[in-house]
């Protein structure tokens, strides 16, 4: 092929002598070299349909809503984040690993999209299809400049752009650091190039930092100096195949900076991961299963890549994989491994794109198992770029000098990216919101009690509390010994008003996890509700001894407290556990509760103040400040009060009904 027609005999001559200090230069021609008009013209029109197809496909993110599986931790519910750009928010977003990362760039790019938009979820999805659009162009960009070879590589970014494995990357604002982590990668690649045609130490520096931000967007990047070892073998043709060894000591010796970032990145996500507890022990997922789910996903990966359907947001992870399966995987792996080195001195392509794929998903794919999941679309966004490089190169290789080639390989081009545009318009549907999310998850999975415990958390959101006791109880029928999903259905049985139900549920959450404060916190305000208050002390007790700064227990034992009539020792415990969450909105609520039962409206106004401040559009807050204004005979402003909370609410028939009085009232004052 034109690509691989360089000349031969100044790469071997650079193979023999190994790279010198400087990187060595690719050989200039036109294959490799495209002379700056092929940026014009077709390149162009390349470009704008690209983007054309990303906007088809993704257009419709603007009227989705945020989703509750991550979203609430990384924006919507995290103050760090929704108080916009602060120096508090860029201090937190480089010291902390909160969600089980360090990932301060992606923090501070959500920050600016609430300092920009606010929490208007729209423009935040717009955000991520901008960068991907980037993503999809960087890439056209980077084959075209690399290997000249505009329609293969257009072809590879139209994959990479509709493929519907790179939905879950795109449509959910949790995965920015997706795509700007890839964003910083692309163009860390870019300068790449740059540096290694023109070797200067700006242009090093330059790569450094590019590398640097991107492993702060999302430290998956780690594999980014090995590909760039791939590109020195194709398309840049640095070192020829059966080089000696100080050829590729050489280049690895010039990207050693990059190795350094590699190993800090590593270890600063080992170690945030593992204080998170995301990290799975093997009495969870032994190494057998671990080895054995690991050569599944690789090719199951490649099946989902070449037939993109049944795509979820969650796989659960199997409770066992028959040897046959594994095996099976091993031989096909083993098989196109052979295979692409065989062909490596001809097709060097072949090689490039197959350990770009294996590589680059290499830190993903389970062997370190990070969460509950089996495996995720979102970890093919840069791995496939390789399969998709195979695909572009290898197929015209195929046809060789066949007559029709030419037609028959723009035809089945144009087929392959309509197909993929429309099967993945069809799959950003399924990222609307979180109960199109999850009953789509179920739809296409089996046993997958994961996706019936979020779906109940949302139906129960909604207050369709017997839909979703159903939904926990069959993610318990699944995976009976998950703690998470007893506390949870015991907290909506007691909503109910179950409380013997809710108790028991939340007794074997404790039986599974001894020490899950959550679980008794909520036995303790179950006990309460059936007027056991002694009983609901000790449970609150027992996890103030455990853990002495849990907010949750003061605010729960302060409100037992209250429904007893003790309201100094109630506002004691809503005091402190003020001190340890300034911003705990649940318990503003409680202690202005308890000071408007004390007449102490100035204090309660403050408190139920300062919790519309945390969250302005809770009604039920504009209601309470109208009471107690109401109660000091400050009808005006209470009416006020009243009508923002039915301007929030209109259905609010508490606050209707004090809006009546408040006018009667301020009728009689007048």
């Amino acid at each position: 092929m034109k690509e691989n027609q360089h000349k031969k005999g100044a790469n071997r001559s650079a193979a023999k002598r190994g790279p010198s200090p400087d990187p060595v230069q690719a050989p200039s021609s036109p294959a490799s070299t495209p002379s700056t008009s092929a940026f014009t013209g077709r390149a162009a029109w390349a470009c704008l349909i690209l983007i054309a197809l990303d906007l088809i496909v993704y257009s419709p993110v603007w009227h989705h809503g945020f989703v509750g599986l991550d979203d609430p931790s990384y924006v919507t519910k995290n103050p760090n984040v929704t108080g916009g750009l602060t120096w508090h928010g860029f201090l937190w977003a480089f010291t902390a690993g909160y969600a089980a990362n360090w990932h301060p760039l992606t923090w501070m790019s959500h920050m600016l999209d609430v300092q920009v938009y606010g929490l208007n979820a729209g423009p935040h999805h717009l955000t991520s299809v901008l960068l991907h659009i980037a993503n999809t162009l960087l890439v056209f960009g980077l084959l075209h400049r690399m290997t000249g070879a505009l329609g293969r590589s257009a072809f590879v970014a139209g994959l990479f752009g509709v493929h519907p494995l790179h939905v879950e990357s795109v449509a959910w604002v949790s995965e920015r650091k997706d795509v700007l982590s890839t964003f910083f990668g692309m163009l860390t690649i870019w300068a790449y190039v740059g540096y290694v045609r023109q070797p200067r130490w700006g242009r090093h520096v330059l790569l450094l930092l590019l590398f640097a931000l991107g492993l702060m967007a999302k430290p998956m990047l780690v594999t980014l100096p090995f590909v760039l070892l791939l590109l020195d073998y194709w398309p840049l043709h640095r070192v020829a195949w059966g080089a000696d060894r100080s050829a590729w000591i050489g280049l690895v010796r010039e990207k050693m900076s990059l190795f350094a970032l590699v190993v800090a990145s590593s270890i600063v996500t080992f170690v945030a991961q593992r204080e998170a507890g995301a990290v799975a022990g093997l009495n969870v997922f032994p190494l057998d299963l671990r080895v054995a789910n690991s050569l599944v996903s690789w090719t199951a990966y490649i099946r989902d890549m070449l037939w993109p359907t049944s795509l979820a947001a969650f796989y659960p992870y199997p409770r066992s994989l028959p040897a046959e399966q594994a095996i099976e995987s091993l031989l096909i792996l083993a098989g196109v491994s052979a295979l692409v080195m065989l062909a490596a001195r001809r097709h060097r392509y072949a090689v490039v794109g197959w350990l770009w794929y294996v590589g680059t998903l290499l830190p993903v794919i389970g062997l370190v198992q990070v969460g509950e999941q089996s495996r995720a679309d979102r970890y093919t966004y840069i791995p496939l770029i390789g399969l998709f490089i195979i695909v572009a190169w290898g197929v015209p290789d195929l046809l060789g000098r066949w007559r029709y080639r030419r037609v028959a390989l723009q035809g089945a081009a144009a087929l392959a990216i309509l197909a993929c545009t429309v099967t993945a318009r069809t799959q950003v549907q399924s990222w609307e919101n979180s109960v199109t999310l999850w009953e789509h998850a179920l739809a296409v999975t089996t046993d997958n009690d994961h996706a019936h415990a979020d779906l109940a958390g949302v139906l129960a959101d909604q207050g369709k509390l017997n839909e979703a006791v159903a939904h926990y109880r069959e993610a318990l029928r699944i995976r009976p010994n998950v703690a998470s999903t007893r506390n949870n259905l015991g907290i909506v049985l007691a909503v109910q008003g179950r409380y013997d139900e809710a108790i028991r549920e939340f007794s074997e959450a404790l039986r599974l996890r001894s020490d899950f404060p959550e679980a008794r916190n909520n036995m303790g305000s179950a006990l309460a509700n059936q007027g056991k208050f002694d009983e609901a002390a000790t449970q609150f007790a027992e996890v103030l001894q455990r853990h002495p700064d849990s907010a949750q227990a003061h605010s729960n034992w302060g409100y037992a407290l209250a429904r007893q009539g003790n309201l100094e020792e109630a506002i004691a415990h809503y005091t402190e556990a003020l001190r340890l969450n300034p911003d705990f909105v649940e318990v503003h609520t409680r202690l202005g509760i308890a000071l408007v039962r004390q007449r102490s409206f100035d204090e309660a106004i403050a408190h139920f103040s300062k919790a519309l401040r945390i969250d302005p559009g809770d009604a039920e807050m504009h209601n309470n400040i109208g009471v107690a204004l109401a109660l000091q005979g400050k009808a005006d402003e209470a009416v006020r009060e009243f009508s923002a909370a039915l301007k929030i609410k209109p259905d609010f028939v508490d606050a209707r009904n004090n809006l009546t009085r408040a006018q009667q009232a301020k009728g009689e004052q007048h």
